[in-house]
């Protein structure tokens, strides 16, 4: 496992020591769960985007009447 150092504002040291004390466990659990939850978050989103980029770069697009269908079946459902 590596070791991280990091400068944190005194609001969310603070915080994060109440919040360790008040579920039991310690202030590195909730920083690695916090990242990991974080970073899987948003390492989905940029796959995701780079997907639709390389969708998008190959001309796969949807036509006006997919667009049309879909956008009134919500139509339909929000009514």
């Amino acid at each position: 496992m590596s070791v991280m150092s990091l400068r944190l504002p005194d609001e969310l040291a603070d915080t994060l020591a109440n919040l360790a004390k008040a579920t039991g466990r310690s202030k590195s659990y909730l920083a690695v769960d916090a990242l990991r939850e974080y970073i899987a978050r948003e390492a989905w989103q940029i796959e995701e985007i780079q997907k639709a980029l390389h969708e998008a770069d190959a001309g796969d697009f949807a036509s006006a009447e997919d667009v049309k269908a879909i956008a009134n079946k919500w139509s339909a459902n929000a009514g």
